[in-house]
């Protein structure tokens, strides 16, 4: 018995050991300050990094649309591999007043509504072009990463220029997922 408690105690200790050294530790991603009516409007995904919610998404597009109380109106859609879309709506709202680098999403599911303190997610702009054509999201622990682009293509030195902010912003680039082509 002694010796299973050990054990138990030695995983749980390597467990944790293993938080030693995480994202936590580093300090948060730069961001930049958007002009929301110009980022408003339907981007593509190009690529994202490897979540639950989007595991059977070959295709993902996001369309935003700025509201009169200042809140975005979003609507995303996936495509899975046999051409089906699925549709998510939800509200973005500004973090911090006057701040528009960092939004919370609340998408209107069955979470949101049994849990609405809680059922939101952190959407920082990590980059944006002059012309609002590409543009870096990810969520500030960097386990959630977006490449978005106004077109569902980019040019090879645009998807290096986007990899190269996402990289030096702390993310790990080498698991993204692509775009699969139409």
């Amino acid at each position: 018995m002694a010796i299973r408690a050990t054990l138990l105690v030695s995983c749980l200790a390597l467990a944790l050991g293993g938080c030693v050294g995480s994202s936590a530790d580093k300090p948060p991603p730069k961001t930049m300050p958007v002009n929301l009516e110009q980022y408003q409007g339907k981007w593509y995904e190009l690529a994202r990094l490897p979540m639950f919610f989007q595991r059977d998404c070959v295709q993902s597009e996001a369309n935003y649309q700025l509201r009169e109380d200042g809140q975005v109106d979003v609507t995303n859609r996936c495509r899975d591999e046999d051409g089906e879309w699925q549709e998510a709506t939800g509200i973005a709202q500004l973090q911090q007043p006057g701040q528009t680098d960092k939004l919370w999403v609340r998408f209107d599911n069955w979470f949101s509504k049994l849990a609405p303190d809680t059922a939101k997610g952190e959407y920082w702009v990590l980059y944006h072009d002059p012309d609002y054509r590409v543009a870096v999201v990810g969520h500030p622990n960097r386990e959630y990463l977006w490449l978005l682009s106004r077109t569902p293509t980019v040019s090879e030195r645009t998807r290096n220029q986007l990899l190269e902010v996402a990289r030096q912003r702390g993310y790990d680039t080498r698991e993204l997922i692509w775009r699969q082509p139409d």
